[in-house]
């Protein structure tokens, strides 16, 4: 029989939690006990406007069940107002979920400034403000858990989304730092890709596939990744629709040369197919593992 995932005790913060994939990963918390802080500025999805209402309905639907929350109405770009709110509210923080988002699509040719700083600056900046101010909390009670929010679109690329890719991938460079640096603190740091049927995903999706993409189907692997039980740390997990898989990177053993003698582009594209062969591919896990080609080629030409 698997272990329970419990979480009485902890405090929780979901930004973007008024609803879709946010809203469900509150509501699952409190179901295992944690006390949650839900944050939505209620914007719409293209980051207009600010209504306090979405919050305080999650914020409704968690208490008639028998749970704990506070709603939170700030910007997470004003990240410490929210972590203080929770400190206000619960004592405490435990775990963050970075799950506030906004959309901008436009082909690259089209897009303005507007449409990259606004995105940057909610999922990038957000993102930052807030785990920023609840980093020395974490570090000073030696526990923590936090889970950003990537994207397959930051990951693979998609039309019209050069600002979101972007920013997404951004927040999966930031997941594999702060897992460095939180390890020796326990706070573990992980991202994850959804597939759900929100709002930002409505139009997008085909409207049967849409239906069964619920963002319920997105919430047990967060509320896993948020608890004692997991010991995961800087991993990347697609998820969405009932179906999880970890994300690794991929590199080829590549080729080498002689780094004394030097090498023309007329070399390079000979030894192109050698470049792009993934047979026996690499995974490297760290900047160490990453070296392990390149140090090969340095001994292999070394006096």
């Amino acid at each position: 029989m698997s272990e329970s995932v419990r979480l009485e005790d902890k405090v929780v913060i979901v930004t973007g939690a008024g609803g879709g994939l946010g809203r469900a990963h509150a509501l699952l918390f409190a179901r295992h006990g944690a006390k949650v802080l839900v944050n939505d500025l209620g914007g719409s999805a293209q980051g207009e406007g600010a209504n306090a209402s979405a919050a305080d309905r999650v914020v409704a639907e968690i208490r008639a069940a028998g749970g704990t929350a506070e709603a939170n109405h700030d910007s997470v770009t004003d990240g410490e107002k929210i972590v203080q709110n929770a400190l206000d509210a619960f004592g405490r923080v435990d775990v963050l979920v970075n799950n506030a988002g906004i959309l901008r699509d436009k082909s690259f040719h089209k897009m303005d400034d507007s449409d990259w700083d606004l995105v940057y600056r909610v999922h990038v900046e957000g993102a930052y403000k807030v785990t920023r101010a609840a980093w020395p909390h974490l570090r000073e009670q030696n526990y923590g858990r936090v889970i950003f929010t990537a994207s397959t679109s930051g990951i693979y690329g998609n039309f019209g989304q050069a600002n979101y890719g972007m920013a997404k991938l951004g927040l999966y460079g930031l997941t594999r730092t702060l897992a460095i640096e939180g390890r020796k603190n326990n706070i573990l740091v992980n991202a994850i890709a959804p597939t759900g049927g929100t709002r930002m995903t409505e139009g997008l999706i085909p409207p049967q596939v849409f239906e069964q993409l619920k963002p319920e189907l997105v919430s047990p692997l967060v509320v896993y990744l948020g608890s004692e039980n997991c010991q995961e740390t800087s991993g990347l997990f697609e998820v969405g629709g009932g179906w999880i898989g970890k994300v690794r990177w991929e590199r080829s053993l590549g080729a080498g040369f002689d780094p004394r003698a030097g090498f023309s582009p007329e070399d390079v594209a000979a030894h192109w197919q050698q470049i792009c062969d993934f047979d026996g591919a690499a995974h490297p896990k760290d900047n160490i593992e990453a070296l392990k080609e390149m140090m090969a080629n340095l001994q292999k030409y070394a006096l």
